[in-house]
């Protein structure tokens, strides 16, 4: 019995897309990734707190380079796979509470001389943050602060808690510290807040609310914080008697956002509103790595890309993102237009230091993720992982070949490392490609894909850098 015309042709047309996606495969750029499963290796943390000390002041620029290490001694006893759940299930708070943020534009609900300070991976506590370690008061109280490039408020819970959730550190009590100081109620600092409040004795109050449950509120203050050894006086910040939320193990949150509170904004003239972090890999292997306040932050090998103002919302730091390479060719069904930020506010893309999955939206992770696929179709399909809808199982390899990734910002092409998009997801040899679609219209850039670069913000010269070998 002859075969029908329909059936012949659909049989054709298979064979012709078969033969075209190996054709396309072959001709892709490829690179080696060496494969590591969760790790299970836990590490102490040591942190020297004794130095000596140097007061920055408004007209001096300093400069101080410290070592990070990785917070594995917050793990809580669990289990690389449920250190990796959990890290999923905050990640997804984040993006919620981001996206939200961004679609309404108020800032009320976002979460807030050179010198360095130590960042920590926030895998052992199973969250999508970085800790630093920081002295809060004179003498110093030193305790574990989460840095936040989407949150502008610097705060720390303090005693009396009428509230406070579990941390690592004894809480901090104001009254044990020569320089805190209120805020009065009239104070421009205090008008700077988004929702500010006044309380009996004249002094300002705030409130930080983030979407995902968490908040913090209590007396608006003017503090002293010491960056192992590096002071730096009257800082901004919340002094929290009454908090709840995901900030695991932290006693509190460093803003690094472009609002007009953030650390950055509050010391720009001190540091030359310039700063950089290298974020450690996210395992118990990873090696130090820091953040860096002042012109030494600016690494000579960073490739940049304006940063773009949203006129609703100056928290985030938006970039232009205008295209995706897979295996060195420009991936067809994305452009410039999904990740525009348009005169309303809405869409965009951010760098975003807490996020840890990249999200895309929709069109443009259907498009990269297809063309990522027809690049890997000679590993072994996983099934689906928690939102990774594309991962592998490499059992028993040691490395394999990827297809490259490329995001193409407006003046810096950014090469990914293979770790830096295909994740292992557990202790059994399952990786997923580590991109994640989104229905809203704003894009994040995430933690792992800046893993190993030193991401570069320069708020005086407007733009955002890459360095690929910054960690050094």
């Amino acid at each position: 019995m002859e075969p029908k015309p329909r059936d012949a042709a659909l049989f054709t047309l298979t064979i012709f897309f078969f033969f075209l996606s190996i054709s396309y495969s072959t001709s892709l750029r490829y690179q080696t990734l060496v494969l590591n499963p969760l790790s299970t290796t836990p590490h102490s943390l040591s942190w020297p707190e004794s130095e000596p000390e140097s007061l920055v002041s408004d007209s001096t620029v300093a400069t101080t380079t410290l070592e990070l290490h990785h917070l594995d001694s917050l793990s809580l006893n669990k289990t690389p796979e449920q250190l990796f759940h959990l890290r999923l299930q905050r990640d997804a708070f984040r993006v919620k509470a981001l996206t939200s943020l961004a679609a309404v534009g108020n800032r009320s609900r976002a979460r807030g001389a050179g010198f360095s300070s130590s960042v920590i991976s926030g895998l052992a506590q199973g969250s999508g943050e970085y800790f630093t370690r920081i002295g809060v008061g004179t003498p110093p109280k030193y305790v574990y602060m989460v840095l936040d490039t989407g949150s502008d408020v610097v705060w720390v819970q303090c005693a009396p808690c009428r509230k406070c959730y579990s941390q690592v550190d004894p809480v901090f009590d104001p009254r044990k510290s020569r320089s805190f100081a209120g805020i009065s109620c009239g104070s421009p600092l205090c008008q700077k807040l988004d929702s500010p409040g006044c309380n009996s004795r004249k002094t300002c109050l705030y409130q930080v609310s983030y979407g995902d449950g968490s908040f913090t509120t209590g007396d608006f203050s003017s503090e002293t914080l010491t960056f192992r050894g590096t002071r730096v006086g009257r800082v901004a910040l919340g002094c929290g008697h009454n908090n709840q939320g995901l900030f695991v193990g932290a006693a509190g949150l460093l803003g690094l956002g472009r609002g007009r509170l953030s650390f950055p904004s509050q010391t720009g003239r001190r540091f030359n509103r310039k700063f950089s972090y290298c974020l450690v890999d996210r395992s118990a292997s990873s090696r130090p790595s820091s953040i860096v306040f002042g012109d030494p932050a600016v690494s000579r090998t960073a490739r940049f890309t304006p940063l773009i103002a949203n006129p609703k919302l100056d928290t985030f730091y938006y970039v232009e993102l205008v295209g995706i390479s897979v295996g060195g060719t420009a991936v067809p069904g994305i452009s410039a237009s999904f990740f525009k930020l348009d005169r309303t506010g809405n869409g965009g893309v951010i760098i975003d230091s807490g996020t840890s999955v990249t999200r895309l939206t929709r069109p443009a992770y259907n498009a990269l993720r297809d063309a990522f696929r027809i690049g890997t179709s000679s590993l072994k399909r996983a099934p689906d992982f928690s939102l990774f809808d594309t991962c592998y199982d490499l059992s028993g390899k040691t490395e394999v070949k990827v297809p490259t990734v490329v995001l193409h910002f407006r003046g810096a092409d950014v090469s990914l490392p293979a770790t830096n998009y295909l994740i292992p997801v557990d202790s059994d040899g399952t990786f997923c490609f580590a991109f994640a679609g989104t229905m809203s219209g704003l894009s994040i850039v995430g933690n792992i894909q800046q893993q190993g670069f030193r991401v570069v913000y320069d708020l005086a010269g407007s733009r955002v850098g890459f360095s690929p070998r910054g960690c050094a």
